[in-house]
């Protein structure tokens, strides 16, 4: 449609001046003593517009000639810069494909082409990045090398280039470089340095993915659980993991953070500084009551933790494992009060509805069959605990389980009963 608008109004323009040239009979008389000059005004007009379109070619021509020099400097800057800009791409390259000398050496090839731009007086604008990056180039191929002396040299270089560019140029730079440096000094197993590279990042800085990840490992390194798992559970939320993955990270750093505590007391500042979700984890919370309890903490305490267990357990516990399972039914035996206590037989009809529930389950029938071997109801204890010995798997609970069968049998005065019980127990694991 455009063009067919063009089309049309070049015919107009066409007609027009056809039109007004043939009906134009204008003259233009020029004296010039003792002559006379009469010209037609269409072709003073041509003769005009002529001059005028020469003077501007020629105007055109000249400032082209004048230029000459300034493009041909252009061309030869050109020209450097894509060699820098070659070397530097080949230095990527070929430490992508693991060929860290060559690496090395193009990177120093672009940082050499480019002091040569400089020297000539050719300037990039983007040098000091130019720079920058070749020098870390270089760095990580003498880190992939391990040689500890160049790198630190091309760090060192890295930095101070950095700082030559401008304010957002120079932010940028220079937290690439320390992060880069952080990661190397986590390869080098020096956690302590590098959780000190990091600490010197901007706040902002610190809570990017990158940094955080790196923050992860060398807390984790260094042996600071703590700090690893309120990364772990940052980087959770940004969605760092897989929720299983992640999941698995929080559940193996609180874990190995409860190995560390010496005291009951400890233990008890640890579950204090988990958050709702990480309580309700199955292993978690049967860890902590069970290190709990063996420290010396009070068994109260512990079934207060375990609480939030009941409720799942009822419904089947399906998502959880063989061995988190085994650790909760231990944890509930440990922490179930005396019968003496006021709440004992509270507790006991709550493990008799919960192995109600879950008729099958043979921790459960091994859990309330020792309820009841508590709370004397031998006959009970003899049935559920029975039934429990013929469909465990674990050795420890086995173990247990035909060591109280061969009590029961000892009070009922069953010599040939308990001598198979003893055996059993003594076989179990052999």
């Amino acid at each position: 449609m455009r063009a067919a608008l063009w089309l049309l109004s070049l015919f107009a323009l066409a007609s027009a001046g056809a039109w007004l040239a043939g009906n134009n009979q204008g003259t233009v008389t020029v004296f010039l003593s003792p002559y006379r000059v009469d010209l037609s005004l269409n072709l003073v007009l041509l003769v005009l517009a002529s001059v005028v379109f020469l003077v501007v070619v020629a105007q055109q021509a000249l400032a082209a000639l004048f230029a000459l020099p300034k493009q041909a400097q252009r061309w030869r800057l050109q020209q450097k810069e894509r060699a820098a800009h070659a070397a530097l791409l080949d230095a990527i390259s070929h430490f992508m494909a693991g060929r860290f000398l060559r690496a090395r050496k193009s990177a120093q090839n672009a940082l050499e082409k480019e002091s040569a731009m400089q020297a000539a007086g050719l300037t990039l604008d983007h040098a000091v990045s130019l720079r920058t990056l070749s020098h870390v180039l270089a760095a990580e191929s003498a880190h992939a090398l391990q040689d500890k002396a160049l790198r630190q040299h091309h760090l060192a270089q890295a930095v101070m280039q950095a700082q030559e560019g401008t304010a957002a140029e120079r932010q940028t730079l220079t937290e690439g470089v320390q992060l880069r440096a952080a990661r190397w000094l986590l390869d080098d197993r020096d956690a302590k340095a590098s959780l000190d590279r990091l600490q010197e990042l901007p706040t902002a800085v610190g809570r990017r993915m990158v940094a955080m990840r790196l923050l992860l490992k060398a807390s984790r390194l260094a042996g600071q659980t703590a700090q690893a798992l309120d990364t772990a559970v940052l980087l959770s939320k940004h969605r760092a993991f897989s929720p299983a993955a992640a999941e698995s990270l929080v559940r193996g750093l609180i874990l190995e953070w409860l190995t560390q505590v010496r005291d009951a007391e400890g233990v008890q500042k640890l579950w204090q500084k988990l958050n709702p979700s990480q309580r309700k984890m199955p292993d978690v919370a049967a860890e902590v009551a069970l290190r709990f309890m063996a420290l010396g903490g009070a068994a109260a305490t512990a079934r207060l933790w375990l609480e939030p267990l009941w409720a799942p357990m009822q419904a089947g516990a399906a998502d959880w494992s063989p061995f988190q399972q085994l650790r909760v039914v231990q944890a509930l035996e440990l922490s179930l009060p005396d019968p003496q206590a006021a709440d004992a037989r509270q507790s006991l009809a709550r493990v008799e509805g919960l192995q109600q529930a879950q008729p099958r389950d043979p921790r459960l029938q091994y859990l309330a069959g020792m309820v009841c071997l508590r709370h004397r109801l031998w006959g009970k204890a003899q049935a559920l605990l029975t039934q429990a010995a013929k469909g465990l798997q674990e050795p420890e609970l086995q173990r247990r389980t035909w060591l109280a069968l061969a009590e029961l049998a000892e009070q009922r005065e069953d010599a040939a009963a308990a001598a198979q019980a003893w055996k059993q127990a003594a076989l179990v694991g052999a």
